[in-house]
């Protein structure tokens, strides 16, 4: 049984740079990986938006650099809520430094992964973000 089998897929994208968004949605759209992606700009907008009682994420795509409150901010936030703890996070940044990411899995993420500078390399990111999270994992549902 596949992930499609609980609804439709919500994805939540943090991330401060549209450049990066843009091709993020690009390379969605090429793989065929469907379903409602909502962007927040900040980690504030996606905490206001995660708490205001929106419907929650299937995914988040979570960049770690942005200015107010970082990734590693909302990464905590959202993983000491109770309500919001079970949201898979996917780290998706530019950085590769090992503090970062030792950082990120001791506050509760559930994977990490760079941002490809070139949109192939992008795609294929996605394709494989597509298989395991929407084909091969179970992901929880949502008792909003």
């Amino acid at each position: 049984m596949t992930a499609s089998y609980f609804g439709p897929r919500q994805i939540l994208v943090v991330d401060d740079n549209a450049d990066d968004y843009e091709a993020l949605a690009r390379a969605f759209k090429k793989t065929g990986l469907y379903g409602h992606v909502t962007l927040c700009t900040s980690g504030q907008m996606a905490l206001d938006r995660l708490k205001g009682g929106a419907e929650l994420p299937t995914l988040m795509l979570l960049d770690l650099n942005m200015p107010g409150l970082d990734g590693f901010q909302v990464l905590q936030a959202v993983k000491s809520d109770e309500r919001l703890k079970a949201i898979p996070i996917v780290i998706w940044t530019t950085s590769s430094n090992e503090k970062d990411i030792n950082a990120c899995y001791r506050l509760g993420a559930n994977a990490y992964m760079q941002k490809p500078v070139i949109f192939d390399q992008l795609v294929e990111s996605v394709k494989r973000l597509k298989e395991y999270w929407f084909e091969a994992a179970v992901l929880p549902v949502s008792e909003c």
